[in-house]
């Protein structure tokens, strides 16, 4: 039976729709706003995986090329590789829907989200967190919870829920959260350097928001009649537990104690070994795998114990204390712009290349294609965590810390008319212990101004932790790999002295209240603030100029009526600047022409054939004009590039010249002075007005 939902948020109404597609799937529900409109299904296995210590969940989300009436480009015609975007909404899924599975659920998870239709105003990201959700809610697959999801700009100094692509791009903010009935459970923002406070509002402002598409969705689990299916947690028991715990703990403290990464994980290596060893022998029918879920509980119970109970952190830190920072510059010789930031033992490699237009990267959306001249990516090889590893491409998690770095930078970037270049960003993590993406920020920013990039401001980033106990809830400044792993929060803050410019939070636990994100958010700014000033030792502005390895750029603006010109049939004036001077020319079709080259002699040159070029000839005006061809009745004369006139023989001198090449020759260089233009644009030119004294000698013979 085919059921249909509906509420209002913002502007828009969200309709929820079950029964008609995807019926095989354990969940599955059509959600549209507007024109776009989304599939998302859930299934799960039957039985549990064996022999696994995490919960098998994949979530894909797929963009149809049909929804926005296009067919895909490329040889095969087919959909291929999840774009960037598709990335990062899986993500976006992902993070808030994890937590909220049962504890020792480990059947095969599988979500698919799928767009269907694309009207090119309204995000089907936010729709497919909500599609996934309600597709788990209305299933017999065991979910603790729903979660609302909600995007919020801010227009004029006031929220608007579920703003367009349009709203989007004339406010300052772009936040997405996700939340239960009492809390927040991840976000993810970008923003025009906004306050602490009006971060949180918004955050306050979506929360409530959410909140009709959570009784929107238990509404529709009443409806159904959905029953939960049973199913038994893969855990371990309580005496293997007690067990490694009694063997472990006074081991433990002291490993707790320990200042490196190295140290601690070789010492846990030895200790997990060495009880293993021993509990084999008194039991040998225990399972290797149930002996490390154990010794990872004990190892959990012991860090966090640790941080409660004795108030102290692994690496002997205060709760509020930023690792050691070393910053430095310009450390590649040949690169346009680097920077090394060390925190602890995170380093990122940052290098900025500048290129020209033709490096702008094409973005082809549902919503249409766009031009992007910022990139910033993000790599992680496994020698940074001192592993050994296959190296391919980019996974989600590379992909997604990218994107948030780039969203950071993205704020304090010049436009492209105050700097013409193609910017792109390489963050490589040489060294990883906590928070390399909010590592990534600090470098690229020391590396684009160490490129000459005239960002507004400079940009430092932090990750936040939490340890929530009971009615404890310590939060941890700049979180090291252990408290990441065994804490129930990652969260980033960036942003520059005057505001936030990017925002993400991940949790572990079911959500927290707004008012200990407004907390954390106010303990993160002590800590960018310190991070920046450390960071402002090194370089403390911009570089005046650009490298001398960079494309220099002249940009020029192409009358409407003389870009074909300019380029000329098939591209012959193009090709034959190019071949003539050896830059690179880029025009668009609004007439911008970018001229580039690190020689600035061949720009100059390049240029002036292009202003000759568009440039019309004044009468009255004297030129330099070169002498190309003979004819008995006088010489055409080039006066600017591609432009000539004629210097009749009664224009070449005062006297009487019988034969032209008694005065001029082919290749020579004489002065000239426009005198007449027809109405067929053809130039007429004298050389003897040009001369210098002619008009007093033209009064004296009157």
């Amino acid at each position: 039976m085919i059921k249909k939902f509906e509420t209002k948020i913002g502007n828009g109404n969200i309709i929820i729709e079950t029964g008609r597609m995807a019926k095989q799937a354990d969940g599955a529900c059509l959600i549209q706003l507007g024109g776009t409109v989304v599939l998302a299904t859930a299934v799960s296995s039957r039985e549990p995986r064996e022999n696994i210590d995490f919960f098998p969940l994949t979530v894909e989300y797929q963009e149809k090329t049909y929804a926005a009436g296009k067919i895909p480009g490329g040889f095969f015609k087919r959909e291929g590789k999840p774009s960037e975007k598709a990335v990062l909404t899986s993500r976006l899924i992902d993070r808030p829907i994890r937590p909220l599975f049962p504890k020792g659920y480990v059947n095969e998870t599988q979500i698919v989200t799928m767009v269907l239709s694309c009207d090119a105003e309204n995000d089907s990201d936010v729709l497919a967190m909500i599609g996934a959700s309600t597709a788990l809610t209305i299933s017999d697959i065991p979910f603790c919870e729903p979660i609302g999801a909600v995007r919020v700009g801010r227009i004029d100094g006031k929220f608007v829920a579920n703003p367009t692509f349009d709203d989007l791009e004339k406010g300052d903010l772009d936040l997405v959260i996700a939340g239960t009935r009492s809390s927040v459970i991840m976000i993810e923002s970008g923003s025009s350097e906004l306050s602490e406070d009006v971060m949180a509002d918004a955050i306050a402002f979506a929360h409530k928001e959410l909140q009709p598409l959570i009784d929107l969705q238990e509404k529709m689990a009443r409806e159904l009649n959905v029953k939960k299916r049973e199913y038994t947690p893969s855990i371990v028991s309580d005496e293997l537990v007690n067990r490694v715990k009694s063997e472990a703990t006074a081991k433990l403290d002291e490993i707790n104690k320990l200042s490196t990464k190295e140290q601690r994980e070789e010492a846990m290596h030895i200790l997990a070994k060495n009880i293993a060893a021993k509990l084999t022998a008194e039991n040998p029918e225990l399972k290797a795998g149930d002996i490390k879920k154990a010794m990872e509980e004990a190892e959990e119970e012991s860090v966090r114990a640790y941080i409660v109970d004795k108030k102290l952190r692994v690496d002997g830190r205060r709760f509020d204390e930023v690792r050691k920072i070393t910053c430095e510059v310009g450390v590649l010789p040949r690169t346009h712009g680097s920077g090394l930031f060390t925190r602890g033992q995170t380093q990122s490699l940052s290098v900025t290349t500048l290129g020209t237009s033709a490096d702008e990267q094409t973005i082809d959306a549902l919503e249409g294609e766009t031009q992007k001249s910022f990139m910033l990516h993000y790599n992680f090889p496994p020698f940074s965590v001192g592993e050994a590893k296959p190296m391919r491409g980019p996974g989600r998690r590379e992909i997604g810390h990218g994107a948030l770095a780039e969203r950071a930078l993205k704020a304090v970037m010049p436009s492209k008319d105050s700097f013409p270049y193609t910017v792109r960003v390489v963050s490589d993590i040489l060294e990883s212990n906590g928070s390399s993406s909010m590592a990534t920020v600090c470098a690229s920013t020391l590396s684009l101004m160490d490129a000459g990039v005239p960002i507004s401001k400079p940009v430092s980033g932090i990750a936040m932790g939490l340890v929530k106990e009971g009615n404890h809830e310590i939060i941890l400044t700049d979180i090291g790999g252990v408290e990441d792993h065994y804490g129930d929060m990652d969260f980033k803050v960036a942003g520059t002295v005057d505001g936030i410019t990017a925002v993400q939070m991940d949790l572990k636990i079911q959500g927290i209240p707004v008012s200990l994100v407004r907390k954390i958010l106010a303990d993160a700014k002590v800590a960018r603030l310190f991070i920046m000033d450390k960071m402002l030792q090194s370089i403390s502005k911009p570089k005046e100029k650009i490298s001398d390895f960079a494309p220099h750029i002249v940009t020029i603006k192409l009358p409407q009526n003389k870009i074909g010109e300019v380029i000329g049939p098939g591209g012959k004036n193009i090709k034959k600047i190019i071949q003539e001077t050896g830059v690179t020319v880029d025009i668009d079709d609004e007439g911008i022409c970018q001229v580039a080259s690190q020689d600035g002699e061949a720009i100059e040159k390049a240029v002036a054939i292009i202003r000759g070029m568009i440039e019309e000839a004044e009468v009255g005006k004297i030129y330099k004009g070169k002498v190309k061809r003979i004819m008995n009745f006088g010489a055409f004369c080039e006066i600017m590039p591609g432009k000539e006139g004629l210097v009749h023989v009664s224009e070449l001198a005062s006297k009487f010249v019988k034969n032209v090449e008694d005065v001029v020759k082919v290749g020579d260089e004489i002065t000239v002075k426009v005198i007449e233009i027809d109405q067929q644009g053809r130039i007429n030119l004298s050389k003897k007005q040009a001369e210098p004294g002619y008009e007093a000698e033209d009064k004296t013979n009157k």
